[in-house]
């Protein structure tokens, strides 16, 4: 990615070292009520302490020691710490002059979500986040939160390396901003109330791949504005995309494969979906809700 000169958001707030902790009683999976990539980073923790993450995504059982999550967690290096929040700023620049560019050629004025980095824990108006619930956007207070930690997780752990793969889950989770910008998401909240748990499972996973959708009209809108991308990237994107289906991790955590359970969408819909944003750079053509064929 071509991010050399580019603008750093102004919409970044830095909690990090603010001392969140885990001291208010224990979060809640927030990643998965609210949208996003919680999900993964529950069974990623389930994986890396040997649980059954099905016992996580149940709701049941108890969380590892808070010393053993904390103890997992390598404190980073004052450079690191401050390439990554350099890399997020920039990242989330891009989508704002993208949806913004978007928004205008609709006649309507696009107002971008503020993102939270923050390390170990920290409030939201959704409750209390964890490291463990992973990036997630808050509809309540519209704001993304994301610990960087979940970028190591992605690379060691589900084998998606490169700075593209990151960039598309900040695209993601700015993805469900935008469906919150459009009313989409209060709509489905309203739908889901009357759904039994397979049906709202199912419009979950329709949210999950529209954002999909829309990280990948964001890599093709900043293409067009920028050329920011280099050979490779759009090959880590579709990886990352892929990485993160529930078909993938249920057969990585369990060994078999529930797809009435899935709440974000098999790695193949969710590679076809960001791919669909990508070529078609059209957000009429996201329409997960009106399809037979996700």
């Amino acid at each position: 990615m071509r991010l050399d000169g580019e603008r750093e958001s102004s919409n970044v707030e830095d909690r990090r070292g603010s001392g969140g902790g885990f001291g208010r009683g224990g979060g809640i999976p927030i990643g998965v009520a609210g949208g996003g990539l919680g999900t993964v980073a529950l069974v990623l923790l389930a994986l890396f302490f040997g649980i059954d993450p099905s016992v996580i995504l149940s709701g049941g059982g108890e969380a590892p020691p808070q010393s053993q999550v904390t103890e997992s967690r390598r404190a980073p290096a004052p450079e690191e710490d401050d390439g990554q929040r350099r890399f997020v700023a920039q990242v989330l620049a891009t989508t704002e002059d993208a949806w913004a560019d978007i928004f205008r050629r609709s006649n309507r004025q696009y107002t971008p979500p503020n993102l939270v980095l923050f390390s170990g824990g920290t409030q939201s108006a959704c409750g209390f986040a964890q490291t463990a619930v992973g990036p997630f956007y808050c509809p309540n207070d519209r704001k993304v939160y994301l610990d960087t930690a979940f970028f190591r997780d992605m690379e060691r752990k589900l084998g998606a390396p490169g700075e593209f793969a990151r960039a598309y889950v900040i695209a993601h989770e700015v993805g469900h901003h935008v469906q919150n910008e459009l009313g989409i998401l209060q709509r489905v909240s309203q739908a889901r109330r009357g759904m039994d748990e397979r049906e709202s499972n199912a419009m979950q996973v329709r949210i999950e791949l529209q954002a999909d959708c829309f990280a990948g009209i964001w890599a093709a809108r900043t293409e067009q504005m920028k050329r920011f991308l280099e050979p490779g990237d759009v090959e880590s994107g579709i990886g990352a995309a892929a990485a993160v289906g529930d078909d993938r991790l249920q057969r990585q955590s369990r060994g078999t494969v529930v797809p009435e359970s899935f709440t974000h969408g098999s790695s193949a819909q969710r590679v076809r979906w960001f791919r669909t944003g990508l070529e078609g750079g059209d957000v009429a053509r996201c329409d997960t809700f009106g399809t037979d064929r996700l």
